[in-house]
Parts: structure tokens; sequence; C-alpha cells
């Protein structure tokens, strides 16, 4: 099996369930050792590592949206294996709100945790990322999609600024060797996504995509081991969205 990120460290938030798992699984496959983060359950945490085996997989809990959580998640995080080569900021909420409905603990909840989080997970990260590492953030298809509803406000609205975040991180961090670049992935069948969901309600969403079907964590995750890998070397503050052509352009 190629190993072609032999040696490297991976810390991944919100990594215990969905995309963040198969990202997991995905990089820990291409020989990377990661650090599974996640915030409440331990069990599912505990799980991922047993499957991947305790050599290459860590759990640490820790509020991605806390700034002290996030000091010592990157600290426990070079504690175990001494240095950061692949940082994933995938722990994220989606908090459907239109703007009559959007309370200020609302608009709170989602930028703490998607915007806060990742914004002051690269600055405490930065000081442990050497020349060729790779900062991957997380927004999604919608913030292109021209059929938005007004229910995704709130949600598309701090996923717009992940957005900018990777573009000008990208040329800041371009200058130290260390690309940043932005998955953006379309529906996708996670826990997440399924809850609340009517099966009839699934399949229109499903039909959205040329390929009639949603995406899987493992896409997402594919997506994310060539971002993570040298063969990207050369891709830097782009937003790929992963979405098998539901949005496109």
């Amino acid at each position: 099996m190629s190993t072609p990120l032999a040696g490297k460290v991976a810390l991944i938030t919100g990594a215990s369930k969905g995309i963040g798992a198969a990202t997991a699984v995905e990089l820990a496959s291409l020989g990377a050792k990661v650090i599974v983060n996640y915030s409440a359950s331990t069990g599912p945490a505990e799980e991922l590592v047993a499957k991947i085996g305790t050599e290459q997989a860590y759990a640490i809990k820790a509020d991605a949206g806390d700034v002290k959580d996030i000091e010592r998640l990157v600290k426990e995080t070079v504690d175990k294996w001494g240095r950061i080569d692949i940082l994933v900021a995938n722990a994220g909420i989606a908090n459907m709100k239109t703007l009559e409905q959007t309370s200020e603990e609302d608009w709170e909840s989602t930028m703490r945790l998607n915007v806060k989080g990742p914004y002051f997970l690269v600055q405490k990260a930065l000081p442990h990322l050497a020349p060729s590492s790779s900062v991957i953030l997380f927004s999604s298809s919608l913030a292109n999609l021209s059929a938005i509803t007004p229910n995704y406000l709130l949600y598309v609205h701090s996923k717009g600024a992940i957005e900018q975040m990777t573009r000008v991180l990208a040329k800041d961090l371009g200058r130290k060797g260390i690309s940043v670049n932005c998955v953006a992935p379309g529906p996708t069948g996670t826990e997440l996504f399924f809850k609340g969901k009517s099966d009839e309600l699934v399949k229109t969403i499903a039909s959205w995509n040329p390929h009639g079907r949603l995406g899987m964590p493992e896409d997402i995750a594919k997506t994310v081991g060539f971002l993570a890998g040298d063969k990207a070397g050369w891709v830097n503050g782009q937003i790929l969205r992963v979405n098998g052509g539901m949005t496109v352009g």
C-alpha cells in the first residue's frame, strides 16, 4: 500500500463522526498519524481510534470553538507526536435560520464554532507548521448555490467568512511554504445531514446532483487526502467544491 503521508501528523477537529471520521481513516490509510478531536461523546472517538490503531490514532477531547481548549489541543498534539503537518478544521455546526429567526445566541454559537474556531486553530498551530505543511478549511457548496433558500442564511454567512480566510491566509502562509485550501462539500450522507429530513426530501436533494445521489463522507475525505499530500504542492488558496457537479463554476 502506498503511504505518501508517512511520517506526517494530522490534527482533525470534529473527527469522531461523519466527514471528520472518514478523513481520519483516509489520512491514516495514507500513512499519517491522526489526532481525533471530539467535543462530547468519548465512545465514537475511541471506537475510531481502535479501528485505525493506537499506533496511528489518538483521541483528544476539546471544544473546537474555545481558544483555551484549542491551545491545549495543539499542545497535546505536539506533546504526543512532536509536530503538526496537516491541519484540518472540520468541526462545525449547521444552524439553519432565516434572518427573522436568528437570535443573537444563534449567531454567536454558529460563528464561534464555524469561524472563530478555525481562525484561532490556525493561529495556535502556526508555530508548529513547517514548510510544506497543509491547512485545510471547510466551507459548503451551498455558499455557491444560486437556488439557496432563506433558512440557510446563518450557515452560509459563516462559511463565506471561511472562504475569505482561505484567500487571505493562502497569501500570508504561502510565503512560509504552507498551503491553505478549502473543501466545500455538497449534500453529504452524514448523520447530521439526515437528521430531521424525510425520505422524500433526501431523494429530492439527491436528484439535484447529475449523478443522482448524495455525496458520501469518503468522497470528501479523498479530496482532503489529496490536498494534504505532495501532489497538491502547487494548489494554494483554492476552494474545491466537492459535490459531483451540483454546483459548477
